[in-house]
């Protein structure tokens, strides 16, 4: 486990603060020869996971020896014939996800998701260079009661398909406010895809955004349906996650009534009498009806968004 103190030289860079951390890594503020700010990304096998807040106490500052409640760390998820199986990792699986990460960060290139400067070798490690991106996060916002704007969502969904048609990231596979950054010019930045493995059936996501455990631009579209949900109503749609038949073929009659009866949520209008009709069947859609994809959110949105 590699942990870093402010003024410490890792690489060519100068370790500034923590800055946060990620579902099986740490992510420090550090500086580059020039005096340019690059967040630098650490495995580390006590990362994240549900079992996190056994261990570490819950404080309003952010440390690698405790757990802000601004943070919502991802799992690492086995999908299994028999069924899910929710781990740990260790060093070396995370290290290779790592890698894996930032070669699927170098791939894909867009102005909504982070941008990896490089990524070098330290005590036999793998350690990412990023682009440090100014702002807040939006479960900051949400947080702090900030007005929230639809066309945040907007801009994620069109990023997400101009990557997905050019086949340099189907999907990012855990969208969550943890893991959307809103610069001071409104613009958004993505950060943390899934890290996966489709040969071991290995995804690291965090289920209460996408309960279904999908690998498929479907999961971005439920990710988003359970934020909208969030921010209209103040709470999460489903508490028992993931879905316990996750990453099996949903053939039998068993399977679809547990999927039916495990998709049933309270209506946001039941919760906030004020969300619009239209908003609510946005979410809707997002959360239960399997043929709605990134193009039939965008389009509804958008007419949303004129209606306005």
């Amino acid at each position: 486990m590699i942990r870093l103190q402010t003024g410490e030289f890792i690489g060519s860079y100068r370790v500034q603060d923590f800055l946060a951390r990620g579902g099986f890594a740490c992510i420090y503020l550090a500086e580059d020869p020039e005096g340019n700010k690059v967040a630098l990304k650490v495995g580390d096998v006590a990362g994240g996971g549900r079992y996190i807040t056994r261990f570490l106490e819950i404080t309003a500052k952010r440390s690698p020896d405790w757990i802000s409640p601004d943070e919502t760390p991802g799992e690492a998820i086995f999908l299994r014939n028999d069924g899910i199986r929710i781990d740990f990792l260790d060093l070396h699986e995370i290290d290779t996800l790592i890698r894996s990460e930032a070669e699927l960060l170098t791939t894909a290139r867009h102005q909504n998701l982070i941008r990896v400067r490089e990524v070098f070798e330290h005590e036999g490690r793998p350690i990412i260079a990023m682009d440090y991106v100014r702002g807040r996060t939006l479960r900051e916002k949400i947080r702090a009661l900030e007005g929230i704007r639809l066309n945040w969502f907007l801009s994620i969904i069109r990023s997400l398909q101009k990557m997905r048609d050019k086949g340099q990231l189907e999907y990012h596979g855990d969208l969550k406010p943890e893991n959307i950054m809103v610069k001071p010019s409104g613009s958004v930045v993505m950060l943390d895809p899934a890290l996966r493995d489709d040969e071991r059936g290995l995804i690291s996501t965090t289920p209460h955004y996408n309960p279904l455990l999908l690998r498929s631009p479907k999961a971005d579209v439920m990710g988003i349906g359970v934020m909208l949900y969030e921010i209209l109503t103040g709470t999460l749609p489903f508490d028992e996650v993931p879905w316990p038949y996750a990453g099996r073929e949903q053939g039998g009659e068993v399977e679809r009534l547990s999927l039916s009866y495990f998709l049933s949520y309270p209506p946001p209008r039941d919760l906030n009498p004020n969300t619009p009709e239209a908003l609510a069947r946005i979410v809707y859609c997002c959360l239960t009806v399997p043929e709605y994809g990134l193009e039939e959110l965008e389009e509804d949105l958008v007419g949303f968004l004129r209606r306005e």
